[in-house]
């Protein structure tokens, strides 16, 4: 489970986000970040179990994301993260594309899994096996226990206009027309402080599973 403590953590660092309060409260950092990489690696092996494209030889130190930002082309310049990401990549051992993603943060987690966001190559390949295979999609992420869920898939980001290369009257323009492929279920702090917490998250991940197997299909 996700201790108290850790989420006590990320909410004293979103009211004192800056580097001196960070260097005075490493220890703590490091306890928090400690616990979500035990939690990590509980996680994996549970995952391991239901997706065997997920590759054995994962770090579970490097499944759980950098808390330090990027800033050099943000206009937010907090130094740190307000949460602690796992990605759990779906093949191979880099993160991004097709995945399972945790994320926790004080009364926003969620549990998630997908693309976000591919890049244009992938991108192709996707809609055009949801032009070839729209049926095998729809049956996922229409089926009831999906939607309820996840929510309706369909209203996630779209593109303005009509896919080069398809035609408006294309009878699955509503997913051809998607930038990203995702499914996530938010998460109450007191779920991932239950004992049974991780099993709970494998158990929604199972749910993502026939997404991913698509979504990797088509760029097989």
């Amino acid at each position: 489970m996700i201790k108290s403590q850790t989420v006590e953590f990320l909410k004293q660092l979103i009211d004192n986000n800056n580097r001196e309060w960070f260097q005075a409260n490493k220890a703590a950092y490091d306890i928090a970040r400690e616990n979500v990489i035990e939690f990590t690696a509980e996680l994996i092996k549970l995952l391991q179990q239901m997706d065997p494209g997920i590759d054995a030889a994962l770090d579970p130190k490097k499944a759980v994301m950098r808390i330090y930002r990027d800033i050099r082309f943000s206009k937010n310049k907090t130094p740190y993260k307000n949460n602690f990401g796992i990605s759990v990549p779906t093949s191979g051992l880099k993160s991004g594309g097709v995945e399972y993603y945790f994320h926790i943060t004080p009364g926003a987690s969620f549990i998630g899994g997908g693309y976000w966001m591919p890049e244009n190559d992938h991108l192709k390949k996707i809609r055009q096996e949801i032009d070839y295979n729209a049926h095998d999609l729809k049956s996922i992420i229409d089926a009831p226990d999906f939607v309820e869920l996840f929510g309706e898939f369909r209203k996630q980001e779209q593109l303005k206009t009509v896919p080069k290369g398809y035609e408006p009257d294309n009878e699955n323009l509503d997913l051809l027309k998607l930038k990203s492929f995702i499914a996530w279920h938010p998460v109450k702090d007191k779920e991932l402080f239950k004992a049974d917490a991780v099993q709970n998250i494998a158990q929604i991940c199972a749910k993502i599973h026939p997404l991913n197997i698509f979504l990797k299909n088509a760029l097989a």
